[in-house]
């Protein structure tokens, strides 16, 4: 069952070195980035990120780049015009880059959630993506071999919950959230507003609580960010 807790710390707590760890967000809309921001406190190294991109200027995701605590990001997108804190680690070698199409990483996750050993899928097919991959020919299309992605915590953000962890999402900040919640033995989020059970109505529930560990309620941020654009 899912714990209120505390603060962001208490939330992130327990997270080890060498972790793989699910992250929120696309580009900035649903991005936890105070959960981020404990994570950095907490100073867990060597970390695998999973992530749609790899950090938007020096805040969140690219604070934790930037400050030499992860080893490998998984990522759809990892360059854009602000991601130069990426840019020069990944040019100085200092963080290495797995390049997955972004279908590819949503069903990855999916696939981990629902106990999925493996699956084929027709992207990247004859790029360099497919190299080392087991192919197939099936009803005269081909395939590569994809295996889920499962995380040892996953950090997410929506913007209401219940005592129980039943989640709703804001528009464009909902993205990753849903399938980094089923593709983690741990996940915690960080919300704008907790209710008591039967304060959400169950039709509009997207993440059940069954998926959440951890729920932490940040005060004073404000949920209209997110209803812009996703990038």
């Amino acid at each position: 069952m899912a714990t209120v807790v505390r603060d962001a710390d208490e939330a992130v707590a327990g997270i080890v070195d060498g972790s793989t760890v699910l992250i929120g967000g696309f580009g900035t809309a649903g991005q936890p980035i105070e959960l981020i921001d404990a994570l950095i406190r907490g100073g867990a190294k060597d970390l695998i990120v999973v992530n749609n991109n790899a950090g938007n200027g020096r805040v969140g995701l690219a604070a934790l780049l930037a400050n030499g605590q992860v080893r490998k990001i998984v990522c759809s997108f990892p360059r854009q015009a602000d991601s130069y804190v990426f840019d020069e680690l990944y040019r100085s070698g200092k963080v290495e880059l797995e390049l997955v199409p972004q279908g590819n990483l949503a069903e990855r996750m999916r696939a981990a959630g629902a106990g999925i050993g493996a699956f084929f899928s027709p992207t990247g097919v004859g790029t360099p993506l497919a190299e080392g991959k087991e192919s197939r020919t099936i009803d005269g299309r081909d395939y590569l071999l994809e295996y889920p992605i499962e995380g040892d915590v996953a950090l997410i953000k929506a913007f209401r919950t219940d005592t129980l962890g039943n989640l709703v999402y804001r528009k464009t900040a909902r993205n990753f959230g849903p399938v980094m919640a089923t593709a983690a033995k741990i996940t915690a989020v960080q919300v704008s507003e907790v209710v008591q059970p039967g304060g959400i109505d169950p039709e509009v529930v997207i993440t059940p609580g069954i998926f959440v560990d951890r729920i932490v309620k940040i005060v004073g941020v404000s949920p209209l960010p997110e209803t812009g654009a996703a990038g």
